[in-house]
């Protein structure tokens, strides 16, 4: 079985390819600045690239756990969540509240999908 490993970093991959599936580590925004919706619609974009270059897309996600900075921020969250997911085609899903190791991170969403 081969292993891709894309997008890496010093300390990991982002995208890890092998056995049929890709994992993606934890999306996170760009600009902290942006409420939790924002935040969470910027981390969707990068997943939307990073399963691009890996021949998936969103309707292939079989799994996404998402951490949220304080549990109060679900309900925003899943605002973007429910504008981005294939409501047809929707995965297994955890979501629990973490402390961010960036204090400005108020999201970070790992994901598991198929080819």
């Amino acid at each position: 079985m081969a292993i891709i490993r894309r997008e890496l970093e010093p300390i990991l991959a982002n995208v890890v390819e092998g056995n049929g599936l890709i994992y993606i580590a934890g999306a996170l925004a760009d600009d902290t600045s942006q409420d939790v919706t924002g935040q969470t619609r910027q981390a969707f974009a990068d997943v939307d690239r990073y399963l691009a270059m890996c021949g998936s897309d969103k309707s292939k996600i079989v799994s996404a756990t998402i951490y949220v900075a304080d549990i109060r921020l679900r309900d925003a969250m899943n605002v973007a969540w429910l504008e981005w997911i294939d409501p047809k085609n929707l995965p297994a899903r955890a979501c629990v509240e973490m402390k961010m190791a960036d204090p400005r991170c108020l999201v970070e969403i790992q994901f598991v999908a198929s080819k």
